[in-house]
């Protein structure tokens, strides 16, 4: 059976780190999204910490260890302030994140997260409206706010749980910060070498928009976050579909 392009629908670690995307392409296969370079980068929330911050965006404060320096991470904990967050430095889907309120806390939420990888990432918690922005070839789409009704973070149980979380598109923001944040999406999408499409996860804390992490696969059900803020944009489902398999096979 011969195929004209692969639709990838597939997310964290073979899916969207590069490794289906080298294996298509050695294949000579066209797919939508980023290539092999992109996707490595921006699944290792450390990597793209640090192109964020060169690219002169706001991320919460916060470093990035390995399991040899899993000792220095209470005293980075205490000079950070609780609450933090630990997370895995390339999984997806808030696999393996907690919120740890205190240093009790913090050992169990080292084992999840470097059960998961070999390093993590530690930041500071931010309270604040979470938002998500998409951006489809050269543009972003409308902003969408993303309210979790019993979690006070985006995390895995709310992700995957229908009515887990509000979901409001546009954004109820004030217009300056809706369109700061486009405009962060945009340049999150150009220093993480991406194409095509990406979504970038934002938090507004004190009036301030930091970013968290940016999806190169984002989720493409219907009621995903994606396809909601393209129907905002006028953009069928079937519409954007179409339009990405278009994108992978110009390249």
């Amino acid at each position: 059976m011969e195929f004209d392009v692969a639709f990838l629908v597939l997310h964290g670690p073979g899916g969207e780190d590069g490794t289906i995307q080298g294996f298509l392409d050695s294949l000579g296969l066209p797919y939508q999204g980023a290539g092999v370079l992109g996707s490595a980068l921006a699944i290792h929330k450390g990597l793209s910490r640090l192109l964020y911050r060169e690219a002169g965006l706001p991320v919460p404060p916060g470093g990035v260890f390995s399991e040899r320096d899993r000792d220095r991470i209470p005293d980075f904990c205490e000079k950070l302030g609780y609450p933090v967050v630990v997370k895995p430095a390339s999984q997806g889907s808030s696999l393996g994140l907690s919120v740890v309120r205190g240093p009790e806390e913090l050992p169990s939420a080292l084992s999840r997260a470097f059960a998961l990888d070999r390093e993590v990432v530690v930041e500071k918690f931010l309270s604040g409206r979470e938002i998500t922005v998409g951006v489809l070839g050269d543009e972003a789409l409308p902003v969408v706010e993303i309210i979790p009704r019993e979690s006070d973070h985006f995390d895995y149980r709310t992700k995957y749980t229908p009515g887990a979380a509000r979901e409001i598109c546009p954004a109820e923001i004030p217009e300056d910060l809706s369109r700061k944040a486009q405009e962060y999406a945009l340049s999150a999408h150009q220093a993480l070498r991406l194409r095509h499409y990406s979504r970038t996860d934002m938090i507004i804390h004190e009036g301030e928009i930091y970013l968290l992490e940016t999806n190169t696969i984002p989720g493409m059900t219907e009621t995903s976050l994606l396809p909601l803020s393209a129907r905002a944009a006028g953009l069928s489902f079937e519409k954007l579909v179409e339009r990405l398999l278009l994108m992978a096979l110009e390249g």
